[in-house]
């Protein structure tokens, strides 16, 4: 008898233990979970935001422009550290053509703009870009029309030996001008053979 209750109290405290296992893995799946949902609703809230950002700042530089901008391609440079030499010197680095934009400061003294232009790529064939951008502005200096800028584009481009397929592009913005002149470059990443290329260009602001 004595026995059948140990085994009793034993067998009890074992499930008793199982239980509180449960119990806590439980509690920490629902924190798991709960943190997880929580994380998922803020990055969600978080793009959302930003889309929303973007689309007021792109149309309020539609409806809204200050300036007028002529863009005039100056030069496309294929960084020799990522290409064979026989293929960079068949490749043209010298973009002839031109663009139109329109442009406005915000309240923070940075740059929206937006832009269409054409020029001709690295087999001399013509390539058409256009999309917005932005940049963050600095006025280091006591004269306020020196300003240096960083940022972004994002937009569609289309190449001849892509088919002109239409292309979404992201790539980096940096700038250095005085007054309503501005020497305005990206660089576009990529492998060996392809891409790594530096783009850049005048923007005249009217």
């Amino acid at each position: 008898m004595l026995l059948y209750f140990v085994f009793k109290i034993a067998i009890g405290n074992r499930e008793v233990f199982k239980l509180r296992q449960f119990t806590l893995f439980m509690l920490a799946l629902s924190g798991l979970l709960l943190s997880s949902g929580y994380a998922n609703a803020s990055f969600s809230s978080t793009l959302r935001d930003g889309y929303n950002t973007l689309t007021d700042n792109v149309a309020q530089t539609w409806n809204e422009p200050e300036h007028y901008d002529l863009y005039i391609p100056a030069i496309t440079w294929h960084a020799r550290f990522a290409y064979d030499k026989e293929k960079t010197d068949k490749y043209n680095e010298r973009p002839w053509g031109a663009g139109f934009g329109m442009s406005r400061w915000d309240d923070k003294g940075n740059w929206h703009g937006l832009y269409l232009m054409a020029f001709k790529d690295s087999f001399n064939k013509w390539e058409p870009i256009g999309g917005y951008g932005w940049e963050k502005t600095w006025r280091p200096l006591a004269d306020d029309n020196f300003h240096l800028g960083l940022g972004y584009t994002l937009g569609v481009t289309a190449r001849d030996n892509w088919n002109y397929i239409p292309i979404p592009v992201v790539l980096p913005l940096a700038s250095i001008g005085y007054g309503p002149a501005t020497f305005q470059m990206t660089y576009i990443p990529g492998t060996y053979n392809n891409g790594n290329v530096y783009f850049a260009w005048a923007r005249i602001q009217f």
